[in-house]
C-alpha cells in the first residue's frame, strides 16, 4: 500500500498530506477533514500504514490477557449501553473478590494483563476495589492490572468524598498498574448530552488521565465512533487526545470503538460501514503522531475486519480476552475469547509478524 505512486495522492486530494507523513510532520483539523473526505479508503489507509511501518515495523502485537466485569449496575444510564442493569433488576450482578478469582482461573493460561471493569453500582467502597487488586496481585505477581474507567475514577471519587488523585493513589498502592481508556465516547459535548448526559465530562475524563500520568500510572484512551457524531467531531476527539498527551505523555495505545447498534436506545440514520471503520482507524493513527500503537480491538471489529484494520495503521491484536460482556450484548458478534495459537494465526494470515507482550507493550 505505501508503494502506491505520489500521482495518485494528487489526484485523490492528498498531495500536501503525503508530503507531511513522508517528512513526519503533525497533521492538523483540516488535513483530517481531506481524508475523511477522500473517496479512495485505500489511499488514507496506504498513508496510515506507512506511519504504523515507520514506528513498528512489520510487527503486530498480542497479550495473553483476560477481561473480568465486576458488575454491571450502573447509575449512568447511557442510551448506547446494551450492558447496564439498575439495582435490583433482574439480570444485575455483582462479583466479590472470590469470584473474580475464580473468574480468572476459567482461561487456561496465566495472564499477563488484566483488565477489570464495570458499572459505577452505587454503593460498592473503594475498599472492595483495593481487595480485588491485592488478590489478584497475590494470586498473580507479575501481572499488569488495568483496571477502572476515568469515569468509574470520577465515581468512586463521588463515593467516598476524596478527590481522584487520592483515590488513584489509594488504587495503585493496592497494585493498580494501568487505567484502559473506557468512558471517553465522543468529547463533543452536544453529543455526551444525548449519548451519556450522566458520565463525566470530556474535561474530567482528561483530567484523571492527566492525574493518572502524573502518578506514574500509564493509560488507554478510546473513542466510541459512528453513532450520531460527525465526522468532524471525531477528529475534534482526536486532537484533543493529541494535545493531552503532548501535556502529560502516559497514553500507551488508542483503541477505536465501532459504535454497535444492537439493543440500544439510539436511533441511528447511517450505519457505520466496514469501509468507515476501516478509514477512521487509519485517519486516528495519522492525527495521534504522539501515541505509540492503535488497536485492532478484535471483540468490536470482528477477527476479520481486526485483521484488515492491521493494514490501516493499526499495530495491536489485543489478546484473548477469554470472556467479554459489555461489547458482547451490544451486539458483538465474535468470538468470547482467542488462543494464542489463533492470534498468531490470524497475525500471520494477513502478512504481519505476530510479537507477544505484556500490558506496557514491553516485548516477551
Amino acid at each position: 500500500m505505501q508503494l502506491l505512486k505520489s500521482d495518485f495522492y494528487e489526484n485523490m486530494g492528498l498531495a500536501g498530506i503525503k508530503a507531511k507523513v513522508d517528512a513526519g510532520e503533525r497533521l492538523s483539523f483540516e488535513d483530517g477533514k481531506k481524508l475523511f473526505a477522500c473517496p479512495e479508503p485505500l489511499a488514507v489507509g496506504a498513508l496510515a500504514n506507512q506511519a504504523r511501518s515507520r514506528l513498528h515495523g512489520n510487527k503486530a502485537f498480542y497479550v495473553i490477557n483476560q477481561h473480568v466485569n465486576y458488575t454491571n449496575v450502573c447509575v449512568n444510564g447511557c442510551t448506547f449501553c446494551a450492558y447496564q442493569r439498575e439495582e435490583g433488576q433482574e439480570g444485575g450482578f455483582v462479583l466479590d473478590r472470590n469470584a473474580v478469582l475464580a473468574k480468572l482461573q476459567t482461561g487456561g493460561l496465566t495472564p499477563r494483563e488484566v483488565h477489570i471493569v464495570g458499572g459505577c453500582h452505587p454503593r460498592l467502597d473503594l475498599a472492595y476495589f483495593e481487595d480485588i487488586l491485592r488478590a489478584v496481585k497475590e494470586q498473580y505477581p507479575g501481572v499488569v492490572l488495568k483496571c477502572f474507567t476515568a469515569v468509574e475514577i470520577a465515581h468512586f471519587a463521588k463515593l467516598e468524598n476524596q478527590t481522584t488523585r487520592e483515590v488513584l493513589t489509594r488504587l495503585k498502592n493496592a497494585g493498580l498498574d494501568m487505567l484502559p481508556g473506557g468512558g471517553a465516547e465522543i468529547f463533543a459535548p452536544e453529543i455526551r448530552q444525548q449519548i451519556c448526559p450522566r458520565k463525566s465530562t470530556a474535561e474530567q475524563w482528561l483530567a484523571v488521565h492527566e492525574e493518572a500520568h502524573s502518578l506514574g500510572i500509564k493509560t488507554n484512551c478510546t473513542m466510541l465512533f459512528g453513532h450520531i457524531e460527525s465526522e468532524e467531531d471525531r477528529l475534534d476527539h482526536l486532537i484533543r487526545l493529541r494535545e493531552s498527551q503532548d501535556r502529560s505523555g502516559g497514553y500507551t495505545c488508542f483503541i477505536p470503538l465501532p459504535f454497535l447498534t444492537e439493543n440500544s436506545q439510539l436511533a441511528i440514520e447511517k450505519p457505520l460501514t466496514g469501509l468507515d471503520e476501516l478509514k477512521t482507524i487509519a485517519v486516528a493513527r495519522l492525527m495521534l503522531d504522539n501515541v505509540p500503537h492503535v488497536k485492532a480491538y478484535w471483540v468490536m471489529l470482528g477477527t476479520k475486519q481486526a485483521q484488515a484494520a492491521l493494514k490501516f495503521g493499526a499495530d495491536d491484536f489485543d489478546g484473548t480476552v477469554v470472556e467479554e460482556k459489555i461489547g458482547h450484548e451490544a451486539g458483538a458478534t465474535s468470538e468470547q475469547g482467542m488462543t494464542r495459537r489463533e492470534l498468531t494465526d490470524m497475525i500471520r494470515g494477513c502478512g504481519c509478524t505476530p510479537v507477544e507482550r505484556d500490558g506496557f507493550f514491553n516485548e516477551i
